[in-house]
């Protein structure tokens, strides 16, 4: 059960980690404007020699932040919950906290999730019929890898609440 668990606040650690500096990053998208390399994040858009802040309000791009800052909070009280039920901290009787830290890394990847749909969706429409040299960057690319982490921290905390889950016909 604690290897289970210790995978997931791994990952989940590591997500976490990942979905701050995506959504914090200006490398989710490059294109070549003028022989050298644009590039744009969530929040600004860098040319060569300065970076100038969104300053339109653009609903795939208010969208695609508000996913990642919920994605961001909802793994970040996940790994609390995951900790406490890690060290059997006992403050909630009665709370699961295993099940809880479980549903919060999936809440955390439905969000992220979302947010990558959205953002690949109007990206691939718009830019792919506009403009014939760009292409998703690495804090795109570390989205959806958190994507991924985010699952299996889920994945891993659903596990170890199975395991402690008491079993037999007297146990209910």
């Amino acid at each position: 059960m604690y290897s289970f668990m210790g995978g997931g606040l791994f990952c989940a650690g590591v997500g976490n980690i990942l979905l701050v500096i995506s959504t914090a990053t200006d490398y989710w998208m490059q294109y070549r404007q003028s022989s050298s390399f644009t590039h744009m994040g969530l929040w600004r858009y860098c040319v060569p020699g300065k970076c100038v802040l969104h300053t339109d309000s653009i609903a795939y791009w208010d969208a695609t932040r508000a996913f990642m800052i919920l994605s961001i909070i909802a793994c970040f009280f996940g790994i609390i919950i995951g900790v406490m039920a890690f060290i059997n901290y006992s403050s909630f009787s009665g709370f699961d906290k295993t099940f809880a830290a479980g549903i919060l890394y999936f809440i955390s990847c439905f969000f992220v999730l979302l947010a990558m749909a959205v953002y690949t969706g109007v990206t691939v429409n718009y830019y792919g019929k506009r403009y014939g040299k760009w292409r998703f960057s690495w804090s795109y690319i570390m989205g959806w890898v958190s994507v991924v982490l985010t699952f299996f921290s889920g994945i891993f905390y659903m596990c170890a609440y199975r395991m402690q889950e008491p079993r037999g016909p007297m146990s209910r």
